[in-house]
């Protein structure tokens, strides 16, 4: 009974996954041409210095930038930052230097200075405090390591 069953679902499923596939192929030759670096950043940043941007728009911006494979640059940075501004948002600003910085990864001691020297003017002029200076780099109830004792 359980080979029968199992021979009628492979069945279904190799008609099912047959019709898909095509459709997924002929889907994928539609694709347009790759966007430059420069393209990318002025899309970004029109996006984030639009008139009536709201919090919720600028929130989706923000999760769908560092969703992708890319550390924002300092200009799409700027201009998120801006846009916290405009709706006057304070800790989406944090929030999202937070999310700049997690972005770096691997490379945090040399591509986070770097943002942070580029942003830094941007900062002072809006009033926002960085990571650091907030103390939100260091845990505030982390146990000391065993292996540190």
């Amino acid at each position: 009974m359980l080979r029968t069953t199992a021979g009628k679902l492979a069945t279904a499923m190799r008609g099912t996954l047959g019709v898909t596939s095509s459709r997924v192929g002929a889907v994928r030759c539609l694709h347009g041409t790759e966007e430059s670096a420069e393209e990318f950043d002025k899309r970004y940043e029109k996006y984030f210095s639009r008139e009536g941007i709201d919090g919720w728009e600028i929130r989706k911006g923000m999760n769908d930038l560092l969703g992708m494979d890319v550390v924002p640059s300092p200009k799409i940075i700027e201009s998120g930052l801006r846009a916290c501004r405009r709706v006057n948002d304070i800790a989406l600003a944090i929030r999202w230097l937070e999310g700049c910085k997690d972005k770096c990864g691997d490379h945090k001691a040399t591509l986070y200075p770097y943002l942070l020297e580029k942003i830094t003017p941007t900062l002072k002029e809006l009033g926002v405090p960085t990571i650091e200076e907030l103390g939100y780099d260091k845990p505030e109830l982390a146990l000391k390591s065993v292996f540190d004792m």
